[in-house]
């Protein structure tokens, strides 16, 4: 794929590159968003001409007091840190409507950087949706085939066209799993040993409380503390009333931290700033008012931010299995959801997850839009494969064995397992496939 003329020395090809590529030939603008540190800005750049950085010298007053400014430069042409001035999203799409078939003109780095109090917020007055105009890109860390820890030569888009080879990957045991887990998938960090890279994601913590959270005008430990719930409480559908106990247990709480108001508050500022994701639950059909009433499982946004967050590292994970488990399912999602994306009759809503009354729940879920979906199981080790197996055919039978449901078939189910070499086929469609040979 051609490059911009900006790509920076040693990019890394990222699986959003094609989505990118994609989108400036569909959109008059394109908005790449993520968290800090994930390789936004240099990906927008390896599709660009020209960069304004919104957030260095006096550009942001300059962008406050006059945002067309920030849309001089050869096409396309990137803004980088677009928030720190709101006004230059309406500029950008005013820019658009102002030429009919205007196509691959702007980029924008969608900052997780929030605003200063006393800055125009986010509201319908200050930002249009800019639907048609502006279109929009989630970024995550990068995934093990990004950073070459996974040969991805069995392909999610390739399962649903019916391709399949059978593998063999270099696995590593579990130690070499446990440090993926804590290196993460942080551009910066990829060449580091685990516990250096395990500073840069504590770094990336400590801005968001010290930094960040005073900008939202919110308390930095109430904010820390939640975070914190949320990774002892990885993957899991918590209420509110769960998080605030583990978050204070008997002692005494702040005013009103207690309250779902604020707890809900709370989340929505972590999630703004891509700290962590949902999966939403899946309930066929697709208009059943159940997906609505499931409530969401939570990640957070790289396997290695919950373990800064418990204060481990590989040794005390491979000491306590349970964490260690789910922190793998933790990177395994994040990898799920961004090779998700990638397929082109993808849903809104890439990866979801299945749990039912009778106690059956199943990992991922990803739908395409023309109704074919696939069902998979996350499994630190082939020792709990033949486990997950059975969970996914007993889903197969609940789902489709009564002909009048009318209900398609999975197009494939598979368990994903951490620590195992070889991928295969185990029965019609079914397969068994290591993380490490997995890709988009």
């Amino acid at each position: 794929m051609e490059r911009g003329s900006l790509t920076p020395e040693g990019y890394l090809p990222r699986i959003a590159d094609a989505q990118i590529e994609r989108y400036l030939r569909v959109f008059g603008a394109v908005e790449v968003a993520g968290p800090k540190w994930c390789g936004k800005t240099w990906s927008s750049l390896a599709h660009a001409s020209s960069v304004t950085y919104v957030d260095v010298g006096s550009n942001t007053s300059l962008a406050r007091a006059d945002p067309t400014l920030m849309l001089e430069g050869e096409r396309p042409h990137v803004i980088d840190e677009w928030q720190r001035a709101p006004g230059i999203w309406n500029a950008v799409r005013h820019a658009v409507d102002a030429k009919r078939g205007m196509r691959g003109a702007f980029i924008l780095t969608g900052s997780s950087t929030p605003l200063a109090e006393g800055e125009k917020q986010w509201d319908a007055e200050a930002r249009h949706s800019g639907a048609g105009r502006i279109g929009r890109i989630h970024m995550a860390p990068m995934t093990l085939s990004e950073s070459e820890d996974s040969t991805a030569e069995v392909s999610l888009a390739g399962l649903f066209r019916g391709e399949f080879a059978p593998c063999q990957v270099e696995c590593g045991g579990a130690r070499a799993l446990a440090e993926l887990c804590c290196r993460g998938g942080w551009p910066e960090a990829i060449d580091l040993s685990a516990a250096d890279a395990l500073i840069v994601s504590r770094g990336y913590l400590a801005s968001t409380w010290e930094e960040s959270m005073p900008r939202m005008r919110k308390r930095p430990q109430t904010a820390e503390r939640l975070a914190v719930s949320l990774a002892r409480n990885l993957g899991q559908s918590v209420t509110y009333k769960t998080l605030v106990k583990d978050m204070y247990g008997s002692e005494e709480e702040p005013l009103g931290a207690s309250s779902d108001d604020t707890i809900a508050d709370y989340l929505a500022a972590l999630r703004s700033l891509y700290l962590y994701d949902e999966l939403h639950g899946w309930v066929p059909p697709a208009r059943s008012p159940k997906r609505l009433a499931v409530k969401p499982k939570r990640y957070l946004a790289d396997p290695s931010l919950a373990v800064a967050l418990l204060g481990m590292g590989p040794d005390s994970l491979l000491g306590d299995w349970q964490t260690f488990g789910l922190a793998f399912e933790n990177l395994a999602v994040r990898d799920l959801q961004v090779y998700a994306r990638a397929l082109p009759d993808i849903g809104t809503i890439p990866v979801r997850y299945y749990r039912d009354d009778s106690g059956l729940e199943v990992d991922a879920i990803i739908e395409l839009s023309d109704g074919r979906w696939a069902a998979i199981e996350v499994k630190t080790s082939e020792e709990k494969a033949n486990e997950g197996l059975a969970t996914l055919r007993r889903l197969k039978r609940k789902l489709t064995a009564n002909p009048a449901s009318r209900m398609r078939p999975p197009e494939f189910v598979a368990v994903v397992v951490g620590i195992s070499e070889f991928a295969r086929e185990v029965g019609d469609c079914e397969y068994v496939l290591p993380i490490r040979c997995l890709g988009a």
